[in-house]
């Protein structure tokens, strides 16, 4: 399985961003795929989860602001970003897990899989 990360860059604040991340190899139709980021000197956090259902979970802090996507078709996870502060700033991964029979919460779901990130700069 690999993901490859692309799209981060630096922005102004109230800018937007998106995040696409092209993931090959990866099979299984019941998965979770998620959007991480580990800001400096911070602990990684989850950002946003999308399930094979469509089932969708943010963090609180992004809500409204971030939108996870995928297109199943292209094999390709997006992250669209507005309203980008500072706080944003931060290394970003994608993610994705295959599923078993018993379906989670993507947002309590361990991941294995992983891209190498891209970065996300907001500053003035």
């Amino acid at each position: 399985v690999q993901l490859v990360e692309f799209g981060g860059g630096s922005v102004q604040p109230g800018g937007s961003l998106r995040l696409s991340c092209r993931i090959s190899g990866f099979t299984s139709s019941r998965h979770c795929m998620g959007w991480f980021r580990q800001g400096p000197g911070k602990e990684r956090e989850g950002v946003a989860h999308i399930r094979f259902d469509g089932e969708t979970s943010y963090a609180d802090s992004v809500k409204g602001r971030f939108t996870i996507s995928v297109d199943n078709a292209e094999k390709t996870l997006y992250l669209q970003m507005n309203s980008l502060n500072v706080e944003d700033t931060a290394m970003y991964y994608c993610a994705a897990e295959p599923l078993g029979y018993i379906i989670p919460l993507c947002a309590n779901q361990n991941y294995n899989n992983w891209g190498q990130g891209t970065q996300v700069t907001v500053s003035s």
